[in-house]
C-alpha cells in the first residue's frame, strides 16, 4: 500500500477520490478510495512478467516501470505499472496519456481500461472517468472496486445520491468492505449530513481491516462538528502527536469562519497509486 498520509492532510487540497483512493498521488483533506487495484477481478491480457511494484523508494519504481514500459511499450501491464509510478509521483497529466495510449492498443482489456478510468479521475477529468470505467466492467460481471470508484467519481460531481447507488451495489458484491463504507460515509459528508457521514465512518473504522485514511476520514469528519480534542484522538492512532495535533489546528483555523465546502469538495488526486482495497 502506497503510504497516503501527508504532513497536514486535512490542509488544502481537499478530497481524493483515494476515495480512490484513493494511495497517493498528492495531499488531500479527505480520502475516499480510487486506488483499488483492480486486476486480480478483471484479470489481464499479457503474462508479461512485469513483477510487483518496488516497496523502496517511488522514484526507483519509476526508473524501472519506465524501463518496462520501454522496453515493452505495447504491453498492457507495461503500461499499467508505468502510469501507477507515474501517479505515485504526481505526475498524472503522463500517466493518463501512457493508459490513454494502452486503450486505443487494448479497447477491450478491462484492466487497462479500469487504471485509466481511475488516472483520468485522479486528473480530474470526471466525466471521461465515469464514461471510461463504465467500459471497465459489466452488469453481469460487476467489479465492487470500479462500482465504488464510479461512486466517488459522481460525488466529485455533485451527484451524491447517484453516488449512494453505486456504494450501495458496491457494498452488496463486498459487505461492510471499510473503503466502500468510508466513500459512502464521505458521501455524506459533502452533503453536508455529518451525523450520517460520522455514523458510516465509525462503522468502515471498527472494521478489523480498515486502513488508516478511513480513521483520517473519521477524525476529519468528528473535527468538522466541532470536536476537535476527539478528533486529534482519532488521528494519533495513525499520526505522530505533533502531526495529529497540527492537523487539528489547521482544520480549526480552516473552519474559524465559514466552512469552505467547495474547498472540502475539490480533488486534487482523485485515484492514487494502486492499493489491495
Amino acid at each position: 500500500m502506497a503510504p497516503f498520509l501527508c504532513p497536514r492532510p486535512f490542509g488544502p487540497p481537499a478530497l481524493a477520490l483515494a476515495f480512490l483512493a484513493v494511495a497517493a498521488a498528492g495531499c488531500q483533506t479527505m480520502h475516499p478510495t480510487t486506488s483499488a487495484d483492480t486486476t486480480g477481478s478483471v484479470g489481464l491480457a499479457s503474462s508479461l512478467p512485469v513483477g510487483a511494484p518496488n516497496d523502496g523508494e517511488p522514484r526507483r519504481e519509476l526508473d524501472a516501470a519506465g524501463a518496462l514500459y520501454r522496453a515493452n511499450a505495447g504491453n498492457p501491464d507495461a503500461a499499467i505499472r508505468y502510469a501507477a509510478a507515474l501517479r505515485a509521483i504526481g505526475e498524472r497529466a503522463q500517466a493518463s496519456a501512457v493508459l490513454e495510449q494502452a486503450s486505443i492498443k487494448h479497447p477491450s482489456n478491462k484492466a487497462v481500461l479500469g487504471a485509466y478510468g481511475r488516472a483520468l479521475a485522479d486528473a480530474g477529468n470526471y466525466a471521461q472517468a465515469f464514461e471510461i470505467l463504465g467500459r471497465a466492467h459489466t452488469p453481469d460481471q460487476p467489479d465492487w472496486r470500479l462500482l465504488s470508484v464510479q461512486g466517488a467519481v459522481l460525488d466529485q460531481m455533485g451527484r451524491h445520491e447517484e453516488a449512494r447507488r453505486y456504494y450501495a451495489s458496491a457494498l452488496k458484491l463486498a459487505p461492510e468492505n471499510p473503503a466502500v463504507l468510508s466513500n459512502l460515509g464521505l458521501s455524506y459528508a459533502l452533503a453536508k449530513d455529518l451525523k450520517q457521514a460520522e455514523t458510516i465512518l465509525r462503522r468502515a473504522a471498527a472494521r478489523p481491516d480498515a486502513e488508516g485514511r478511513v480513521r483520517q476520514n473519521l477524525a476529519l469528519v468528528v473535527g468538522l462538528q466541532g470536536r476537535y480534542q476527539e478528533a486529534e484522538e482519532i488521528a494519533r492512532a495513525d499520526l505522530p502527536p505533533e502531526a495529529a495535533a497540527a492537523n487539528v489546528a489547521y482544520l480549526r483555523e480552516m473552519l474559524s469562519g465559514k466552512s469552505d465546502w467547495k474547498k472540502l469538495g475539490r480533488t486534487s488526486a482523485v485515484a492514487a497509486a494502486s492499493s489491495g482495497s
